[in-house]
């Protein structure tokens, strides 16, 4: 009788997560899917009026985290107003704002932080610009279980945040592992996305840009680890692309309708043998994927616009069974 409970108490989940999904999307019957978005080098199209320009990088960081990660993930060039970081699976007993604030202390200081366990956004300006920055806002939203090792959260942290009259929200999330949960990741989306939209607070006004970055966990759809490699051996990994679950289901309309990407000229950035940069060898191979992304959306509010100067991985970083992301993105306002 026990079995026959559980069985009928799982159907009964999963016809409301279906019932749940039908309505979120019978809220808007059009969808545009991802725009794939170029990037422009920096020195030919950053304008004099440009509003502001933003450095964002995202990072699942397997609990483990060195001084020499960090420089690399800062690196040299600091040509931006923002320094937002996201990461997941943050190593326990670890002070990243500290550690972080070290890495960018010539440049920049911390001006919001959201903490979820092992979850954890970071926003970090220019030393000499704190007198812009206002209501600065922050919420943390769960979603399923911890996954993974103990303390390894599932769901996202947010900050909106206020600088020269631009209104951004910064969303950084984990969400549900393995290649089958696609739709399970689609409803934390969701939820996560409909939690915010209700806030009667700053989460619930307009936004210039709202920008999603973290460790989304889509994989790849029926191909299997030698064919994917194979193509990323030979340097065609583009070719991978239509496989992408994330690609998939939003041009379904299931999620991220309406957000940009940048093209995914990088390899695929999970799952790496730890200390290298070689895709894992253990008896699962599993097969490579972008589980680790960074989209954004414009709110045609002012005039303002964006520019994609960048979208790429680190490959230098040899701690985490992931590469980091890093987007460079510039917002305008035009005339």
């Amino acid at each position: 009788m026990g079995n026959c409970c559980s069985t009928a108490h799982n159907r009964g989940r999963s016809r409301a997560k279906k019932s749940r999904l039908e309505a979120l999307n019978m809220e808007e019957t059009s969808h545009e899917g991802i725009k794939t978005v170029g990037t422009t080098s920096c020195r030919e199209l950053i304008p004099s009026n440009s509003a502001l320009c933003m450095c964002v990088l995202t990072w699942n960081m397997n609990g483990k985290v060195s001084s020499e990660d960090l420089i690399r993930l800062v690196g040299g060039n600091r040509n931006f107003d923002l320094f937002v970081v996201g990461l997941q699976e943050v190593p326990r007993g670890n002070n990243m704002a500290q550690l972080l604030q070290e890495a960018l202390v010539d440049t920049h200081r911390l001006v919001g932080e959201a903490i979820m366990q092992s979850l954890q956004l970071f926003i970090f300006g220019l030393k000499n610009w704190r007198s812009y920055t206002k209501d600065v806002r922050v919420e943390k939203l769960a979603v399923g279980g911890l996954g993974g090792l103990i303390g390894r959260k599932k769901g996202a942290v947010a900050m909106s945040i206020n600088f020269k009259q631009v209104h951004m929200l910064f969303i950084n999330c984990h969400l549900s592992a393995h290649a089958r949960n696609v739709e399970e990741r689609n409803c934390q989306f969701q939820q996560i996305s409909h939690s915010l939209e209700k806030k009667r607070n700053a989460f619930a006004r307009p936004y210039h840009i709202k920008v999603w970055l973290g460790d989304l966990n889509y994989r790849m759809q029926g191909i299997k680890t030698q064919p994917a490699r194979s193509l990323i051996q030979k340097d065609q990994h583009r070719l991978l692309t239509s496989r992408d679950q994330l690609l998939q289901q939003a041009e379904r309309g299931q999620v991220f309708n309406g957000y940009c990407e940048g093209i995914l000229a990088f390899k695929p950035t999970y799952k790496y043998n730890i200390g290298s940069s070689d895709y894992d060898t253990s008896y699962k191979v599993r097969v490579p994927a972008w589980t680790d992304r960074i989209l954004y959306k414009i709110e045609k509010l002012d005039n303002v616009d964006a520019t994609l100067h960048s979208y790429e991985s680190l490959d230098c970083i040899y701690t985490s069974d992931h590469k980091p992301v890093k987007a460079h993105i510039c917002l305008n306002f035009e005339s």
